[in-house]
């Protein structure tokens, strides 16, 4: 058996160019980038799905390794897999956010431990609601929508060296505003009821100057904080829900704009 220079040079390059797609996704992507999972399963990940993903992509153009277009062509496809990691990581950071704005205004602030995606210390009930939206997210096959979104975008960008313009780029940014409008939805809910009891804590110190409200009123509003996020929890995680579906339709907007 006998194989030609021609064949060599395009089943490498249908093999090397969705890897790196699909390596840079499962790098920046949420839950595949926690610390917990090892560089080399990571890459071991990778290489599995591409290996079975392959047949079904569209053949890669063949270009000379050392070359400009093979430098675009690579860092194209970083750029594509990222980008879809990056927009599922800044869904999950949307939750983080309205967590960390919920656990200051009840009061648990202070109460930090540390955040095994990011590597940083973040309020408790942010790491709370990150956790479960974790969980939800792996029940759901989420991972599983993921890589077929990966896959999918090998035909709505195929491998060349034109991917995503200076306008997908921008669109991309400015998605960084809709994980603070997310989040502070998520979080809104308690936001205004716990600030409904510290008028009403207000009221009381007004009118009964002999009570210390600083000794009464910490207590009670941290135990109101834990009956609103009890009582608010599922619709946190609809909302959550709707967010992530809202990306897969927005990143294949963006992906799509050539």
């Amino acid at each position: 058996m006998q194989f030609t220079e021609a064949q060599i040079s395009q089943w490498l390059a249908d093999f090397l160019w969705p890897l790196m797609r699909i390596g840079a996704m499962l790098t920046a992507a949420p839950i595949f980038s926690t610390r917990q999972i090892l560089v080399r399963f990571r890459m071991l990940m990778a290489v599995l799905i591409t290996l079975v993903v392959q047949p079904v992509l569209p053949a890669s153009p063949v270009v000379p390794v050392f070359s400009a277009d093979a430098l675009l062509i690579a860092v194209q496809q970083v750029a594509i897999g990222a980008s879809l990691g990056f927009l599922m990581q800044m869904t999950f950071n949307a939750l983080v956010y309205g967590g960390q704005v919920m656990a200051y205004s009840m009061g648990l602030g202070f109460a930090n431990m540390m955040d095994p995606t990011n590597g940083v210390n973040v309020p408790v009930v942010a790491q709370f609601w990150l956790i479960l939206a974790m969980l939800a997210f792996l029940l759901t096959n989420g991972h599983l929508i993921l890589i077929s979104a990966i896959v999918d975008t090998f035909y709505v960008v195929p491998v060349a060296a034109d991917g995503i313009t200076r306008a997908g780029l921008w669109e991309l940014l400015s998605w960084a505003s809709r994980m603070f409008a997310a989040g502070l939805v998520m979080a809104l809910p308690i936001i205004v009821s716990l600030l409904l009891v510290n008028i009403g804590m207000g009221v009381v110190a007004r009118a009964a100057p002999q009570l210390n409200i600083l000794v009464i009123g910490f207590p009670i509003t941290l135990m109101m904080g834990f009956i609103l996020i009890w009582v608010t929890l599922p619709q946190v995680m609809t909302n959550f829900g709707n967010l992530v579906t809202e990306t897969f339709a927005f990143s294949s907007t963006v992906l799509s704009a050539r």
